[in-house]
C-alpha cells in the first residue's frame, strides 16, 4: 500500500476556494501577458476572474509568477520585486 502524504495548508486552501466567477486556464493564458504586465509596472489590476483563477490554480499561478520574473528587468524590478507585487495583486480582494 502506497503512503499517502498529507495536503499541504496551501493545497487545501486551493480546494476549497470560491472559483466565481469562473475562468477557464485556457481563458487565462489568453489574458495573463498583458494583466502580468500591468501588475509588475503598476499600471493596473486584474480582472477579478483572472485574480480568482490565479488564486485557485497552483499550475497558472505559477505560470505567472514565472511570466512577472522573466519582464522584471523590463519594469526595472528583480525578478523577486515583480513577484511580490503579483502576490500583492493576488491577496488583492
Amino acid at each position: 500500500m502506497t503512503k499517502r502524504e498529507p495536503l499541504s495548508p496551501e493545497a487545501v486552501e486551493r480546494l476549497i476556494a470560491a472559483t466565481e466567477p469562473w475562468l477557464s486556464c485556457d481563458d487565462c493564458f489568453e489574458q495573463i501577458d498583458a494583466a502580468i504586465d500591468k501588475v509588475v509596472d503598476s499600471t493596473g489590476s486584474m480582472s477579478e476572474e483572472l485574480r480568482v483563477h490565479l488564486s485557485a490554480c497552483a499550475v497558472c499561478c505559477e505560470e505567472a509568477r514565472s511570466l512577472a520574473a522573466l519582464v522584471a528587468e523590463e519594469h526595472g524590478l528583480s525578478p523577486a520585486e515583480a513577484v511580490a507585487r503579483l502576490d500583492a495583486a493576488l491577496r488583492i480582494r
